[in-house]
């Protein structure tokens, strides 16, 4: 079964639309360069209003780990994906402070940043073309991946039932896929989980 998480939720109706299509996660970016940012008080706010069994999950790029930590710790997300340059040492440093869990982002450029990604500590890797920037990247590199990953970067509605049919990711993950001028639309947050959840139900 393929996750879903919507990711960039910045308005109340980007959570309506979200609570009717039910995915497993939405995302909340709290990185400042971002223009989905939202800071906590708002993300603590939109969060409250996601129905039971949606995962909200905290977008961090090279954050402060007892910043990351706090918004765990405190319940307005449930994990962190982790976008930035952190390292090993970064990833325990904040596990130190958290058990909840942790997803690194990769970008993947070539096959040795696929080794990164299976050496990493964190509990899921996610591998992206290109930091969030919606850019695809070669996704015959991927039959060495051995452990379970959420697919990124130049999803949407009309390629991502491909994705899922040919590579069985644990997740796919989406944010630009599903916007129209930059805003969530949801019409096309419907295409991509009914895309999704077609390759499911065809796989059983």
């Amino acid at each position: 079964m393929t996750r879903i998480k919507l990711c960039g939720l910045t308005r109340e109706a980007d959570i309506w639309a979200a609570n009717r299509l039910a995915p497993d996660y939405v995302g909340f970016v709290f990185a400042p360069g971002s223009r989905r940012y939202v800071d906590p008080a708002r993300a603590a706010a939109l969060a409250k209003l996601l129905a039971p069994g949606i995962r909200a999950v905290g977008v961090f790029a090279d954050e402060a780990p007892e910043r990351v930590a706090a918004l765990l710790e405190s319940g307005v997300i449930d994990l962190a994906q982790l976008h930035g340059h952190e390292d090993p040492a970064y990833i325990r440093a904040l596990r130190k402070r958290t058990g909840k869990p942790l997803i690194q982002a990769i970008q993947v450029r070539s096959a040795a940043d696929l080794d990164r990604g299976a050496a990493s500590p964190a509990d899921l890797i996610l591998l992206d073309g290109g930091s969030g920037a919606g850019r695809a990247f070669d996704w015959g590199l991927l039959g060495q991946v051995n452990r379970p990953y959420l697919l990124a970067g130049g999803l949407d509605p009309a390629n991502v039932g491909r994705a899922v049919r040919l590579l069985r990711p644990w997740g796919v993950d989406v944010s630009s896929g599903i916007e129209t001028e930059g805003v969530k639309d949801p019409i096309k947050m419907a295409a991509f989980v009914a895309a999704v959840r077609q390759e499911k139900d065809g796989a059983v």
